[in-house]
């Protein structure tokens, strides 16, 4: 006779009724709708405080939109063939874009924004090719951005999401540092019951009582996933550096269906590059560099030879493979390779890199160059004749690359390289889940009780067309919150309540404990890249100390203006002083709250 399985009693220390995990744009939307739906709920993010928002903090805040729905649906199954997705997984999805304007206007408050339409940031010639990255396909017409506001680039799109979380401090608890681990199963029912959190130094297990939402975005920053699933050696993160495929790991475990674990995107001059970056930290986004791409100038492999066209449309990343745009294969030794009246060239326009010269490669000869960069010496030799050869006949035999956009290469040394890095947007594999956001297992049966939405297990396949993640956030975000709220086979667990009621995003924000003495004056500004930021100001007949006493800034690029902004503004006694490049956002925003800190001293 068999012995009857039981399940185990579980010590939980916290309960709520969905717990979210992650704190992106998916994970967020998921919590507010599950808390509109009458749930207490608990969001955890493994990054600390200031640092959340995944990779939605990171991104041109763009949503995927369409005024057509057959028109859309068409493009959308051109984009994933010859991959198959089901049909009903896609109309939910352009449904969902199809009425993107709509969900912007009603859940976020604000006043849509159409990129092809409104945006004046750029030109508008250059706007729906800048929109729309197949115009070979069909239904490609019907396809633009949303934006919360004329801007991109700033949060704006994540501010907004965060502040919706923090509107609802009443109902949605927030953890940092805290990293879920484990998923909690009935071994008989498969309910997911609840999570194992790692916070504080402890195991935290958190009852679920309707139901766990993933959110952690994907495994850009997990160097075994990343060498297993894309076949690379390493990848630089454009966005955040706390995806780590935590999500995966845990759904693998309580026997979920994989899929998409091959498609990632990248994005960058070059066709995904950045400047060589070392491991743990974010590449520096540069979208475009044309001195980079057109003259003298070509990118090589470990074999010295070029492998695509680098002055090409610029695909999120993709390059033409015989038909389809696919993200190459990465190499070891990628390096752009110029020559004197290049390098001249170069240093008589805009430096869009701070550390060009320092990480720059110079020799007399092409074998030196070789030499010290490890790549092919006579390949080298011969890719440099070929290019001349092409441009001296007028046309690239190799890949097509416009005639105009090249120039011969100088007999004469000296040469240069600079090593890039193939970077990362995010990933989109992970467990796939049904148009009610529900996690398959291996037997497509959804299991109880779990969630899905964002990047983690994303539907987007094959060739991608901006704005779709975010979209995807956003949609399937809805639809799990809503779907996790109304359960209505709670878990009945006894749990303890040691651990709810810790907020530590709305704790976060204490501008009324911040103390002033005598000449001293606040400001704050909410146009940084994460949310507030305050500034102390002693004012004494000119500006004589800025300190930052509250900020969500970036921990890179941001970091640097949060010292360099405070010491230009005192050096120079005026709030409008020049920006750190690559941190206009945190530049402006330390201004603009000196500026309001000065209007007190003068009220």
């Amino acid at each position: 006779m068999e012995q009857e399985t039981k399940a185990p009693v579980i010590d939980w220390k916290a309960n709520y009724d969905v717990v979210v995990l992650g704190f992106g744009g998916a994970g967020a939307t998921a919590a507010r709708f599950a808390a509109d739906n009458g749930t207490k709920v608990l969001i955890a993010d493994v990054a600390p405080y200031s640092h959340e928002g995944g990779n939605t903090r990171y991104s041109a805040q763009l949503l995927g939109t369409g005024t057509d729905y057959d028109k859309l649906k068409e493009y959308y199954l051109g984009l994933t063939r010859p991959m198959d997705l089901p049909e009903d997984m896609v109309e939910t999805y352009v449904r969902g874009m199809c009425n993107m304007r709509e969900y912007v206007k009603k859940y976020l408050g604000v006043e849509p924004v159409s990129f092809i339409n409104d945006f004046s940031k750029i030109p508008k010639e250059y706007r729906v090719g800048v929109t729309q990255e197949y115009p070979e396909l069909k239904g490609h017409e019907t396809y633009d951005y949303t934006l919360v506001h004329n801007g991109w680039f700033d949060a704006a799109l994540w501010k907004l999401l965060r502040q919706k979380v923090l509107d609802r401090k009443d109902k949605i608890d927030v953890w940092y540092e805290a990293r879920a681990t484990h998923l909690i199963q009935d071994p008989v029912s498969k309910v997911i019951k609840g999570v194992q959190i790692e916070k504080l130094g402890q195991k935290i297990n958190v009852l679920a009582r309707r139901g766990v939402i993933l959110t952690t975005g994907g495994f850009e920053n997990n160097k075994e996933m990343i060498q297993n699933y894309l076949a690379a050696s390493k990848l630089a993160p454009l966005g955040t550096i706390y995806n780590k495929g935590d999500g995966i790991s845990m759904a693998q475990e309580v026997g979920a269906k994989m899929w998409h674990m091959y498609n990632y995107e990248s994005l960058g001059l070059l066709h995904g590059l950045s400047f060589d970056t070392p491991e743990g930290e974010r590449s520096k986004l540069v979208l475009s560099w044309p001195e980079l791409n057109h003259g003298s100038v070509f990118m090589v492999a470990d074999d010295g030879k070029r492998y695509f066209n680098e002055a090409g449309p610029n695909r999120h990343g993709h390059i033409f493979d015989h038909g389809i745009w696919r993200v190459p294969r990465s190499h070891e030794k990628p390096y752009i390779i110029f020559d004197q009246k290049q390098y001249e060239t170069i240093e008589a326009g805009q430096i869009l890199y701070d550390k060009f010269n320092e990480k720059l490669i110079k020799a007399d000869t092409l074998e030196e160059l070789a030499e010290k960069t490890g790549v092919d010496a006579n390949g080298l030799k011969e890719q440099v004749e070929m290019f001349n050869r092409f441009v001296e006949n007028g046309h690239d035999d190799q890949f097509g690359r416009d005639i105009k956009s090249m120039a011969k290469f100088s007999n004469e040394g000296p040469f240069y390289a600079t090593k890039m890095a193939y970077n990362v947007l995010n990933t989109q594999g992970g467990p796939e889940r049904n148009t009610k956001a529900e996690i398959l297992d291996v037997n497509n049966k959804p299991i109880p009780h779990l969630y899905g939405a964002g990047e983690l297990g994303g539907i987007n396949a094959n060739q991608y067309q901006g704005g779709g993640n975010l979209a995807e956030c956003l949609i399937f975000g809805k639809i799990a919150g809503e779907q996790a709220a109304n359960v209505t086979d709670e878990v009945t667990d006894e749990a303890s309540d040691k651990y709810n009621g810790i907020n530590e995003l709305a704790d976060g924000d204490r501008v009324k404990d911040i103390k002033l003495d005598k000449d001293q004056y606040l400001g704050e500004s909410n146009a940084g890249i994460g949310g507030k930021l305050v500034v102390r100001v002693t004012y004494d007949n000119g500006i004589k100390n800025v300190e930052i006493v509250q900020n969500h800034e970036s921990e890179d690029v941001g970091k640097r203006a949060l010292k360099v902004i405070p010491e230009r503004i005192v050096k120079e006694n005026t709030p409008d002083v020049d920006a750190v490049s690559g941190a206009s956002a945190t530049s402006r925003a330390i201004s603009e709250a000196v500026r309001k800190a000065l209007k007190n001293v003068k009220e």
